[in-house]
Formats: C-alpha cells, structure tokens, sequence
C-alpha cells in the first residue's frame, strides 16, 4: 500500500507526456526501446531517460534480450490510472443545496466563526 507521499511522487513521474505515452503502449504489451522510438520521434538517450526514471520509481521494469533491453509495466496502479484519464465526461457534478451559487440550503455540518 503506498502512503499519500509515495502516491504524489508517483503522479509527478508519470506526470509528463511522453511518459504517459510509453505507458499506453506498455499496456499493450512488452516494447523494446527501438519500438518507442518509431512513435515518439525521440532519440534513443531521450526515450532511455525517461524508461530510466520510470524504472527508478518501480513503475517499469526490463529484461535484456541479446542486444535489446525490453521493458514492461510494473505497477498495478498504472492501467488504472490510464483508464480513467480516458474516459469522458459529459457533465459536471450537481453543486450542493448549501452552495453559495445556488443560495439555497443550509450547510450540513458545524460552521467555524
């Protein structure tokens, strides 16, 4: 179980948009860096850094296969994530009857003075 620290640190890695997209695609499946580079249009040391950032915070992991390092998500938390930014939303949530928009209700709790 992460702790609320450890969950924000994992956000801010994943955080960035190239990183996000080596993740969908390792939802896919095992990639190898030369497969990262046909579709991020990154040079190699570029797409290695990020790979190495998402590795050090145990998000990825890779096998060595000949010459070829191939890597592959780790974290259970992450296709969960993705799912959820891809979804649509089509409206907001309702305001509440106490909202100050809506002026109408009473706030259910105690008020501070």
């Amino acid at each position: 179980m992460l702790s609320s620290g450890q969950k924000i640190e994992l956000l801010k890695v994943i955080a960035h948009p190239v990183r996000i997209r080596i993740l969908e695609e390792l939802t896919k499946g095992v990639k190898c860096v030369s497969d990262f580079g046909e579709f991020l249009e990154l040079r190699q040391p570029n797409i290695s850094q990020h790979l190495a950032l998402l590795r050090d915070h145990g998000i990825v992991d890779y096998y060595i296969d000949g010459r070829l390092r191939c890597y592959f998500l780790v974290d259970p938390f992450v296709p969960a994530l993705l799912d959820l930014l891809k979804r649509d939303y089509q409206q907001m949530l309702p305001r509440p009857a106490c909202c100050p928009v809506t002026k109408k209700g009473v706030y259910p709790g105690d008020r501070k003075k």
